[in-house]
Order: C-alpha cells, then structure tokens, then sequence
C-alpha cells in the first residue's frame, strides 16, 4: 500500500484520551481540533517547571539524495520502538510545507508503518499554524507600505526595505517583482520579492521563542528597513508587532498527535534546513522533556545543515543539548554518492558502497569530533540491500568507533527498530560528556562562518565579493554575538549539489547574507540557493485529487 492508504486505515486514538492516558494531561490543557488533533496549553510548562528533562535524542541523516533516506520515517520508527520497549518517548518533527508537498518532495509525515496521522491533515492545512505565520508576516509588509503612503514620518527608503512577502507555494514567478503599479492610489513603485513561508524570519522566531511575551518581543526586533540616512527601522517603530503576536496566539501553542502505534507526536514549527534553521519549536521540544522520559527528534536535511543548525542555533538559545545523535543511513544513498546514477542503485555494488561512504563518514566525523556527541547509525532498509552491503556499513562504522544497526521501522513499524531502541537507550544509560557548540558567540560573524565551512564542510576556500564582505563588517559591529545559518544547497558539503560524496577542498562562495534580527542570526546565503523554490515539470500536484467519497488520494 502506499503511505496515504496506510494512513488512512490507521486506527487512531481520540486526542482527549491520547492526552490524558499516555502524557498525563488535564481536559483543561488540551484544545481539540477535531477528533484527532489537539493544541496543549503553554501552562503545562509551568505546571511541570520542577519536573527534570526527559533525554533527547537528535536524529540526523548523510546528505539527503534523489533515492531517499527516510530521516522523518526513523525518528518515528525510533519512538515507537521506545514505547514497545516500555520506554515513555515522545517524537518531535516539523510541520510539512505545502510547497515541497505540492511540488517534488511530498509529504513529509513519515513513511510506510512508521508515521505520524492524520497524515492528510497534517501535510495539508494541519492546524493552521503555517497560514497564522503567513498572515503576520505579510501584515507587517503591508504595515510597511501603507506608512510609506500615509507620509513615510519614519523616512524609510524604498530602496532599502529588507523586508518581503511570503506564501506557502513553491512559485517562481514571484521570486522578483514589482509593486505598486496603477498610480498614487496604490503605493510607491518599488521591487519586491516572495520567499516560502518556512524561509520567513516570523517561522524562524515562531520557533526559537519560549513564550508569547518572547514571540512579541522578537516580532518587534525584526529589521524591516533603512531610512534616508541609513538609521535601521524596526518592526515595533511601526507598532506592527502587537497585531503580528495576536494572529499567533494560538499558533504557538504546540500541536498534539499521534503515530500510527498510537503513541505521542508533537508536530509544530516548520523552518526549511537549507534556508532557515531546519528544527521543531523550542516550546514542543521542552514540553516533551517535561511530558517523555525520552524525546526523539528530528532536524532537517544531512546533519551539515539540520544537526549543525539544532545545535549551534536551536540549543544555543534554548539552553537544551542533545544526549546522543542517530545518523540515518541507506544502502542506496551511499551508493549514490559513490557515483551511480538512480537507475543502478538497486543491484549490489560494494565498489560504489565504498567510495560513497566517505559522505558518512564525514558526517558521522563531524558530529563525534567537532561537537564531541555520542552516535549511532540507523541503516534505513530497503527490499534491495544485500547482505555483503550491509555488512560493508557496519564494518566501516565499527572502524569509526560507533555502531550501525539495521533497522525495518517502514516495513514492521516499531517493531523493526526495536533493537535500534535498545542500543539508543544503553548509551544514554552510560555517562558521557555533554554535547559542545562549534564556536564562541564572541567570534566575529566572519570567522563563524569559516568555522562551519572549513570544520564541517572541508571547505578550502570561503569567499565573497567586496560588497558582501562591507556587509558582513557593518553588521559585525553591532550584531557580531550572533550565529551564523548557513543557506546552502543540502545535497552537497559545497554550494554546487552535484558534487556528492565528500567534495573536498572545495571553494565556498558567499553570494548575500540577511539579518534575522529578531530570531537573533545571521542568514548566510551560498552558491545558488533559493529562498523561494519552483515547481517541477511534472509536480505532486498532479497526482493528487480527491475521489467522491471525499477521500484524498495520490498524497504520498
């Protein structure tokens, strides 16, 4: 069956009793939204302040490919495999965007016997969270220009407003355009852009934040423009931040769901890894330590980009740390960034295996030695990997110092990953050394950005153009204590994505950066990346309809 008939035969617990039964919670912290989904009140944080954190678990993957490797799918797999242990775990993910969902990557709630449901809701509308994000950006771009129309007191250059729209679609027609055509009636003639909703500063602070006071704050701390003389112009100086906070009222509150083994799932907060900072929310993700004695969670793309970003982002500045990683690995992706194409990677091919294993190697590397976290490799199975090529990734971590499991989660649900579970929870039983970040705050944004590149990427070279570097220098001055979010293409450890495998002393090209000032990092744009993607030839879209029973089909 396909993920969505899958789903849709899933027998699914009533949210109320999910609650209560499995997390402990009152009727008063739940809010349904339907049978099966439920928001959870942000007063369970202070009900459960004296209660000590559960140990977090980060699952991370080798860079993603064209053959899948199933990261969304193991995180779920791993936290029913917990709960069948006797384990209470909770999984954390990200709500899907309805861009990648409509255009080349589908849905994104897991796979097979190892997902999260209401799948359909979940990948399509869910709670309403992504539109709530939406509305209060594009209010505080409209705010912009009307201020602009009714006298402009604040004297904000038109020239150099930073601040766009956005929309959750994938359309390139709206990369760049220009507004206020027709006149004075509507507005001032001025370029402009869209960027997906997931690439907005309004998700990246939706998920950093630890309360709706913090969300207000950082709403008013968005840098929206530059004034005649070159003052920066905040999104409170329009008084936008108030109206922004109150359409996320409810929004913030984390969304409550469940797997298809009816155990836990939040699913809230949805930052792109390539163009944000690729994690759940703060709140979700501490309220799982407060509810589980174990939270799996996830972060986006190859751990370069999702694992760098969770650590040295996401922990930084919610005061978490990771207790262990889980690298997700497939025969298949190996072999593809051993150089086969897509059509070749179903036969057994140990020489191909080998030579792509440097991608793993270099990730599982980086997570050991540069941010000192203890790992474990999922080995994702598929129908097609040979015994010799499983042995080979086994044999090859081994040599590493960690251990690959073969884990069956998309096929047997928790039970395939059973004893994945068992080698999680011995190493967190065992003592360790806690997970570090990568660089200091007091590093200059220059030299932050160089510590990601050479350090975890093998960059040779990191260069941009002068105009690029004055930029850096003007916002090192005042924003100097800041992380850095690399936005690059993720199927690569360059800019380039058809370099696989490891590509070595590469040359990293910076083309732009953009202040998050409100989320408080500095978003570092490489190569060609794009903040707005487009469609394929033939998008997902296309197969998706709805039959006459008003039954979805074709999702995933």
């Amino acid at each position: 069956m396909s993920d969505i008939e899958i789903a849709q035969q899933a027998s699914m617990q009533e949210v109320t009793s999910l609650a209560e039964e499995k997390l402990g919670l009152a009727s008063h912290h739940i809010d349904p939204y339907g049978r099966f989904k439920a928001k959870v009140s942000l007063e369970v944080m202070d009900d459960m302040a004296s209660k000590a954190d559960g140990k977090l678990i980060l699952v991370t993957a080798i860079s993603p490919t064209p053959a899948g490797e199933g990261k969304t799918t193991t995180t779920i797999g791993l936290s029913d495999a917990l709960n069948r242990i006797g384990k209470k775990s909770i999984v954390c993910v990200r709500e899907p965007s309805m861009g990648p969902c409509f255009g080349m990557k589908g849905g994104a709630a897991g796979g097979g016997y190892a997902q999260v449901v209401p799948m359909e809701d979940i990948n399509l509308h869910f709670t309403g969270d992504l539109h709530a994000i939406a509305s209060a950006h594009n209010l505080l771009s409209a705010m912009i220009d009307n201020h602009i129309h009714h006298g402009n007191t604040l004297q904000l250059d038109a020239r150099r407003i930073v601040w766009q729209r956005v929309m959750d679609m994938n359309d390139r027609a709206l990369r760049d355009i220009i507004v206020g055509m027709g006149g004075p009636a509507n507005g001032y003639l001025r370029e402009e852009r869209f960027d997906i909703v997931v690439a907005s500063e309004v998700m990246a602070i939706f998920c950093l934040s630890n309360s709706l006071q913090e969300l207000k704050q950082r709403l008013g701390e968005i840098l929206i423009a530059y004034s005649v003389d070159g003052t920066p112009r905040y999104a409170r100086d329009i008084m936008a931040h108030g109206a922004m906070a109150a359409l996320l009222k409810e929004a913030i509150k984390p969304n409550l769901v469940q797997t298809l083994e009816n155990n836990p799932a939040f699913v809230h907060g949805g930052p792109f890894a390539n163009i944000a900072h690729g994690c759940n929310s703060v709140i979700s993700t501490k309220m799982a330590l407060k509810l589980g004695d174990y939270v799996v969670t996830e972060a986006g793309f190859g751990a370069d980009l999702g694992a760098e970003k969770f650590i040295n982002i996401k922990c930084r500045k919610a005061g978490i740390k990771p207790d262990m990683a889980v690298v997700v690995a497939t025969v298949k992706a190996l072999k593809y960034h051993g150089g086969l194409e897509l059509k070749e990677l179903t036969a057994e091919n140990l020489n191909a295996l080998n030579t792509g294993l440097a991608n793993l190697k270099r990730h599982l590397s980086n997570l050991q030695n540069e941010f000192g976290l203890r790992c474990v490799v999922a080995i994702n199975h598929f129908v097609n990997d040979s015994d010799a090529e499983i042995e080979l990734i086994k044999t090859a971590v081994k040599e590493m110092g960690a251990e690959a499991i073969l884990a069956r989660h998309w096929a047997e649900g928790g039970a395939g990953a059973e004893t994945l579970a068992q080698r999680v929870v011995e190493m967190l039983d065992a003592d360790a050394e806690p997970c570090q970040l990568l660089y200091p705050d007091s590093l200059p944004l220059w030299d932050k950005i160089n510590e990601v590149a050479k350090r975890l990427y093998g960059t040779g070279q990191v260069v941009a153009d002068k105009k690029v570097m004055d930029k850096i220098a003007m916002l090192n001055e005042q924003h100097g204590d800041i992380p850095v979010c690399m936005a690059k293409t993720p199927y690569s450890f360059s800019s380039d994505p058809s370099l696989r495998g490891t590509a070595e002393n590469h040359t990293l090209t910076i083309r732009d950066v953009r202040l998050s000032n409100g989320a408080g990092f500095l978003v570092v744009l490489c190569g060609d990346v794009m903040t707005m993607p487009g469609l394929p030839k033939h998008p997902a879209a296309e197969r998706i309809d709805i039959d006459d029973n008003g039954s979805i089909v074709g999702l995933f």
